[in-house]
């Protein structure tokens, strides 16, 4: 499992590469403009970051270098701008790939799989303190020495909320995460609802939550002491 930031402005292009990869059982947080995309790599870390080049609202080539300044998240472009100088221009610039629209989703499907194989996914997805061991890899997860199951939306929660510890996640955030199309299909009362259900099988007291916690009016934030 794996959190991956796609930034392209061609709404359908952008679903149609979630539905492709999202069988990898990877979660997508998708933009259509050069701001918002600039707003999530300040709030949230990725695994990996496909990012268009010619966005409405300028250039991708400047969140390329704003994640190569603090960063060695893996990204690979996936442009219109097929020349030899314009692949030889990203690579250089800090790209981990290039990827010439039009393009194979297999082909993309497998660069993506390949950029996240050079961090074994053991090390990404096990997050391990004395409290708690959470293996999304092997989708194993046991908190105060007892064994929880969760469904997949829990742990597409779970994942997110622990990854991004001590960080507010919006509930907008998370709704785009987890659920596709959040914004047409989904009441924000199931993000709730969701929440709700995982803490009662994450928390010893649900009721007085010590890790999910909520920021009214915000989200909700991991906190560890």
């Amino acid at each position: 499992m794996a959190s991956i930031l796609l930034v392209e402005d061609d709404r359908t292009l952008s679903d149609g590469i979630v539905l492709a990869l999202e069988r990898d059982g990877h979660l997508f947080t998708k933009c259509y403009e050069l701001k918002s995309a600039m707003g999530q790599i300040r709030k949230r870390t990725f695994d990996l970051v496909i990012l268009d080049i010619n966005l409405p609202d300028g250039s991708g080539y400047s969140l390329l270098s704003k994640l190569r300044e603090s960063s060695g998240t893996p990204v690979l472009m996936l442009t219109a701008n097929d020349l030899e100088s314009d692949e030889i221009l990203g690579l250089s610039m800090g790209a981990d790939d290039y990827v010439t629209k039009p393009f194979s989703l297999l082909i993309l499907r497998t660069r993506v799989n390949v950029l996240l194989r050079r961090k074994p996914a053991q090390k990404q997805d096990v997050f391990e303190t004395g409290e708690y061991l959470f293996d999304f890899h092997r989708m194993y997860y046991m908190i105060h020495d007892r064994e929880i199951m969760l469904n997949r939306t829990e742990q597409k929660l779970l994942y997110l909320l622990v990854k991004n510890k001590g960080q507010i996640l919006t509930r907008r955030q998370l709704l785009e995460s987890v659920w596709e199309n959040a914004a047409d299909s989904v009441e924000e009362n199931a993000l709730s609802v969701a929440m709700n259900r995982l803490r009662h099988k994450v928390e010893e007291d649900a009721g007085r939550p010590s890790f999910i916690q909520t920021v009214y009016g915000i989200g909700y934030v991991w906190r560890e002491e």
